[in-house]
């Protein structure tokens, strides 16, 4: 048995070609969501994680639940204040950057504007102008949205190379933030000699356990059912790309992957989407997520109210045709194995009160194990 899973643990850390095994990995906004599904995700790896965030945002936190602060080593900073994130980089000396810290709430947008620019756009602004004083090779993976694109609501997807934009603060955050990127990159990076590599990701809303952030349909949806309450609903028939949030991270550690072996592609973006067939009405995920809760109808799922309390773009689609093509990255989970693994967590966590860490490096391990027997791209070496 001991042999086995030592050959299982082998398998596991040569996936990504084994880049991240051993090394320095920098995480931004590692207390958030994303931040901490990543965070596990490279240990479970062989990485020494290093983390950097403002504060908790969410209570309950997954970066608490599993208690990832005694795993890693972990950092109270706000990447707004350029000369703390910058000692932080140079004490470090990360061979990656994962960029992640930002406002992510359209609705704070509204309340909050100011902060909003300043986090998403300064905070960007700040790794950019903080990495230029490194000494040694490191690649900066920087995240930004499929918000920062100029949304006209046609049906195909953005590519790209279409203009960046956006109607309402959180979009236009997230816009700018792609312009400070690209004027950083032709004015201080474009050596081809030099010890940064950067590449750019752009992701939708992602779905997945542990998330419990404000004015998120499913955190919504968990809290309400494990109450025993329905929860209310603002646009029942407004349809989204539904992605797991395993599936975004595969292509940051994809593209982290690739640009640690060549300078091929420093300086490029690439969307991470999910499959056309991902896309469900809002009442259609609703059901679906709660045929895992015993709810004996399904009108006692959900009330539809009129109450709208700001913009929400229409439809937003992205094409992943570049990374395809250039990563040969795909997504890897279709909608049914995301509904399972996004119930499951919460079940556990609200029903079961079990070791959530354990249950999220359960979680990973089959995802992977989808991926290898999918044959995609990064379980290979």
């Amino acid at each position: 048995m001991d042999k086995r899973r030592c050959a299982l643990e082998d398998l596991v850390i040569m996936q990504f070609g084994s880049v991240y095994k051993g090394k320095k990995v920098l995480i931004t906004g590692h207390t958030g969501f994303k931040g901490s599904w990543l965070t596990v995700w490279l240990l479970k790896l062989g990485a020494h994680v290093v983390g950097y965030s403002k504060d908790i945002p969410t209570e309950p936190s997954m970066f608490l639940e599993l208690d990832l602060e005694s795993k890693i080593k972990h950092y109270i900073g706000d990447v707004r204040d350029l000369p703390s994130i910058k000692k932080i980089i140079l004490k470090e000396k990360p061979d990656f950057i994962f960029h992640l810290a930002a406002q992510a709430i359209v609705s704070i947008s509204y309340s909050d504007p100011v902060e909003t620019m300043t986090s998403n756009v300064m905070g960007t602004m700040n790794i950019l102008e903080a990495i230029r004083s490194i000494d040694s090779p490191c690649v900066a993976i920087l995240i930004t949205s499929d918000k920062c694109y100029d949304n006209v609501e046609w049906v195909w997807g953005y590519r790209e190379s279409d203009a960046m934009g956006g109607k309402d603060i959180y979009s236009g955050s997230k816009g700018a933030a792609e312009l400070v990127i690209k004027s950083y990159l032709n004015s201080f990076f474009m050596n081809p000699d030099h010890l940064i590599r950067i590449g750019i990701a752009r992701a939708g809303n992602v779905i997945g356990g542990g998330d419990w952030a404000k004015d998120r349909i499913v955190v919504d949806c968990m809290l309400a059912w494990s109450e025993g309450r329905s929860v209310d609903i603002r646009s029942p028939d407004a349809t989204r790309p539904w992605q797991h949030v395993l599936e975004p991270l595969s292509g940051y550690l994809t593209l982290g992957k690739v640009l640690s072996l060549s300078s091929d592609l420093h300086g490029e973006a690439f969307n991470f989407g999910p499959r056309a067939e991902q896309n469900r009405k809002v009442v259609e995920l609703l059901a679906d997520l709660g045929s895992y809760w015993n709810f004996s109808k399904i009108e006692d799922l959900y009330r539809i109210t009129d109450n709208i309390p700001f913009h929400e773009a229409g439809l937003l689609k992205l094409s992943c045709d570049k990374a395809l093509f250039h990563l040969k990255w795909e997504p890897n989970l279709d909608y049914k194995e995301t509904i399972r693994m996004v119930s499951e967590w919460y079940c556990t966590f609200y029903r079961e009160r079990r070791e959530m860490y354990q249950v999220t490096m359960d979680q990973i391990s089959a995802y992977e194990n989808f991926a290898l027997s999918r044959e995609r791209i990064w379980t290979m070496q």
